[in-house]
């Protein structure tokens, strides 16, 4: 089923198990203020390159929320990574660049200290860019004020209200897991997804 170009937001982010609380709350809050996360995890096809899967899934999204706070080298590597900037760097050129539709992009930079960027990358400090401290309840009131903003005065529920929902919802996932015969950690992104709209439909905000 395709995703309305309004409703997709593309999650550039870390994609292991340091970032997971991080990652997993962002997807919440997300779904929970009636968008559709969307992230490079969301299709397992081995025959799409996977640059050429990220570019159209930002494409198909209005909005993206970019962590650029892993910057680190790895300790395995000794380098660091840069999967987030060059990510952001393809959100930034499809919003100037693009068509019509490309150009109502809107993005949230979510960093792990305030004012790094400046050091990392000056270049981007005209936008939206936020400290969560590898903190969820900070990365989930960042992200909850960016689409509160988006949806121009439709009211959402506060960040403390969809902390205590995603709580709620961690509690409900293994009985979801246990239909399924599944643990959370098995659970792909599309269905981690899918769970979380479930959840969300079956928990109406205001009860």
């Amino acid at each position: 089923m395709k995703i309305p170009y309004e409703e997709g937001v593309f999650i550039n982010c870390p994609f292991d198990a340091r970032y997971e609380t991080l990652f997993n709350a962002v997807a919440f809050t997300v779904t929970d203020c009636g968008f559709t996360p969307r992230c490079a995890l969301e299709a397992e096809d081995s025959g799409e390159e996977r640059i050429r899967k990220i570019k159209r899934i930002i494409r198909e999204c209005r909005y993206g929320i970019h962590d650029i706070s892993r910057v680190e080298v790895d300790p395995e590597s000794s380098l660091p990574r840069f999967n987030m900037p060059l990510e952001l760097g393809l959100f930034l050129g499809a919003q100037e660049y693009g068509v019509e539709e490309q150009k109502q992009k809107q993005s949230l930079v979510l960093d792990a200290l305030p004012y790094r960027y400046q050091q990392l990358c000056s270049d981007i400090a005209g936008q939206d860019i936020r400290a969560h401290g590898n903190q969820p309840e900070k990365a989930v009131a960042a992200v909850r004020a960016m689409l509160a903003t988006a949806l121009g005065g439709i009211r959402l529920p506060g960040p403390r209200r969809i902390l205590e929902r995603y709580e709620a919802f961690l509690s409900d996932l293994p009985t979801f897991c246990h239909t399924l015969q599944a643990t959370p950690a098995e659970l792909q992104f599309v269905e981690l997804r899918t769970i979380m709209q479930e959840w969300t439909a079956r928990n109406p905000i205001g009860q």
